[in-house]
């Protein structure tokens, strides 16, 4: 990827950024002159081309350009639908992954990345499922995820879920394996024990995995840390990951409370809250960003204000899940930044995030008369600064402002409000409910213009379309014909482990109430 391009972007309406006011910055009939992959002058075009005459020109009075969106939460890119995973229960849903057939991790990323740029999304943070194997495998997985966003032109944030208990349940391994069929007990138990790698080596590999890409790619690439979830990790590897993120200037993005379920967990085993457990171990900082966040009460959410943590909202993996809605509303009350994460797909089963922004605007209106939801500017906020600060690029992305890094989309206004829209609805109202994959017309990241007329331009990206299909069309093995029958076999000993341990019944399907207020 280059450093930088230099260029020059017209717009008859540009969205900045959310001031302090929290009102959507807006400049009209400009352009943006980049320097560098920087932006170095917004002003009218007059005034922003003089001395530039001979710089490549994108954009006109047309079009209405806002910040790249930011993907904060991402795992892969062939959705389990796709794979034939029926949708479950979070602590179901998982552990049938296990048999899906496996994707070239280039390929993969390169899929996912394509619906991310076509939708507007310039940043992400690619979340890997995890490690296993060798440090020579982990470094070849790493290598290619990141390898492919350099390749397509994306900015990424790269972490691994790190665990070193309970793999399969809230028990530890051997009480599940214990009860496993011994050909089902044959089949994952060697899976467990490849991914029981030591914490310590697993931060090691952190180290140099960020000084190698740190220094190649040093404005579009991020290593951050990710403990899978609090009963995945001890206390020792949890804070073993807090001084690892701190020493090297990294983000932490750990999963918590996204089900009932967890919640409990917490409570069941330290006698206090996740979050709060958090806290005692000395966890919890500005570097933190906690991904969902469905189950937490008014307390996790005054910790967390007080540290100084993000949130991500997954809104569509809550829903499609049933793991539950987060309280958001009570969130912003406390000035807790909240970015958006698609998660593994949103709702429409794709990497949407103009579509996911609709979704967090009319989930959180609650059904009050005067209730306080986001409005659409700070929708977009949560799905660009506040999204870039939680991958690793707060202050460089996320804003159109001199200084800032060039990541841009151009909606065209004529297709936005086709027929016709009133001079009088605001800007950032009529791109968050009127636009969408449909408007976008070019997407920028660093001035390098990586999407012209709604496709992908640094990939061949029909080819990467015809090499997912023959992969998922391809007549299923003998041997993934019984990796689908041991992931059935272990899903059914594990809903038998659940309903055992259910203590009464769920809580309604609404909002979380024990943060209201």
């Amino acid at each position: 990827m280059t450093t930088g391009t230099d260029c020059i972007i017209e717009a008859g309406t540009i969205l900045s950024g959310l001031g302090p006011d929290g009102t959507m910055g807006l400049r009209h009939d400009a352009a943006v002159r980049v320097e560098k992959g920087m932006i170095a002058q917004i002003g009218p075009l007059e005034a922003v081309s003089y001395g530039y005459g001979d710089l490549p020109r994108f954009g006109s009075r047309e079009m209405i350009a806002l910040p790249g969106l930011v993907n904060g939460h991402h795992h892969f890119g062939v959705t389990p639908l796709m794979q034939g995973v029926p949708f479950a229960a979070l602590e179901l849903w998982l552990p049938r992954f296990r048999a899906m057939r496996a994707v070239d991790p280039r390929l993969d990323t390169l899929f996912s990345a394509i619906e991310m740029l076509e939708s507007g999304t310039t940043t992400v943070h690619h979340i890997h499922s995890g490690l296993s194997g060798t440090p020579e495998q982990w470094t070849a997985s790493a290598d290619a995820v990141l390898g492919a966003y350099r390749e397509i032109g994306m900015r990424a944030g790269f972490s691994f879920m790190v665990r070193d208990r309970n793999l399969l349940a809230y028990d530890a391994d051997e009480t599940i394996l214990a009860g496993l069929p011994a050909q089902t007990r044959a089949w994952i138990a060697p899976k467990l024990a490849a991914a029981m790698i030591p914490v310590g080596e697993l931060m090691d590999f952190v180290g140099a995995l960020r000084a190698r890409w740190l220094t190649a790619e040093p404005d579009h690439v991020r290593i951050n840390l990710a403990p899978a979830n609090l009963h995945w990790c001890s206390d020792e590897a949890l804070q073993a990951i807090a001084e690892t993120a701190r020493a090297g200037g990294s983000q932490i993005h750990m999963h918590l409370v996204e089900t009932e379920r967890q919640a409990d967990y917490a409570k069941r085993t330290f006698g206090r809250s996740a979050v709060a457990h958090l806290k005692a171990l000395g966890c919890l900082g500005p570097e933190m960003t906690l991904g969902h966040g469905n189950w937490m009460d008014r307390a996790d959410l005054d910790i967390l204000a007080e540290c100084g943590c993000s949130v991500c909202h997954n809104a569509s993996s809550g829903l499609r899940l049933g793991s539950g809605i987060a309280p958001v509303n009570a969130m912003r009350r406390r000035g807790i930044p909240v970015a958006l994460g698609i998660d593994q797909s949103n709702i429409a089963d794709d990497r949407d995030m103009t579509l996911e922004m609709k979704l967090v605007w009319a989930l959180h209106r609650e059904t009050g008369m005067w209730s306080e939801g986001p409005d659409a500017a700070a929708v977009l906020q949560m799905a660009t600064e506040h999204g870039a600060r939680t991958v690793g690029f707060g202050g460089l992305a996320g804003r159109l402002e001199p200084g800032w890094q060039a990541d841009i989309v151009l909606m065209d206004r004529r297709r936005l409000a086709a027929p016709a829209i009133s001079p009088r609805t605001p800007a950032a109202e009529a791109v968050l409910h009127r636009g969408g994959r449909h408007a976008i017309r070019q997407v920028f990241v660093g001035g390098r213009l990586v999407v012209d007329e709604g496709r992908v331009v640094g990939i061949d990206r029909e080819a990467v379309m015809r090499e997912v299909a023959a992969i998922l069309e391809r007549p299923e093995t003998a041997d993934e014909r019984a990796a689908v029958e041991a992931a059935e076999s272990l899903v059914a000993h594990l809903d038998a482990y659940h309903r055992a341990r259910e203590t009464g019944p769920s809580a309604s399907y609404r909002y979380n109430a024990m943060a209201d207020g």
